[in-house]
């Protein structure tokens, strides 16, 4: 399965309390069809003492948000774009901006 987001893109968040913000993709949860945002719903968590943490408490981080809440930001033309994808003649299947047209490193 083609992923259209991918690990180190630019996205913009554009349902949900965070709604508006860019950031950078962390990770990508294909199977559970999330992926995590640099900046974008935060939340606390609760952590036990551990010999990495010895004094536990609250620590905030990043949670998943669903992808289809996400736009990939084209790097080319600077705007939230949809995504689709062409087979080039050598065989390599590469994603292209549907606005611009130009293609995704």
């Amino acid at each position: 399965m083609a992923r259209k987001i991918k690990k180190g893109d630019t996205v913009l968040v554009i349902a949900g309390r965070d709604k508006g913000k860019k950031g950078k993709v962390l990770s990508v949860l294909p199977k559970k069809e999330r992926v995590v945002v640099e900046g974008v719903n935060i939340v606390k968590k609760h952590v036990r003492p551990t010999q990495k943490n010895p004094k536990g408490g609250i620590i905030t981080q990043e949670a998943g948000i669903h992808i289809s809440n996400v736009k990939l930001i084209c790097p080319s033309c600077g705007q939230a774009v949809r995504v689709g994808f062409k087979v080039k003649d050598d065989g390599a299947k590469v994603r292209y901006c549907k606005k611009c047209e130009s293609e995704f490193v």
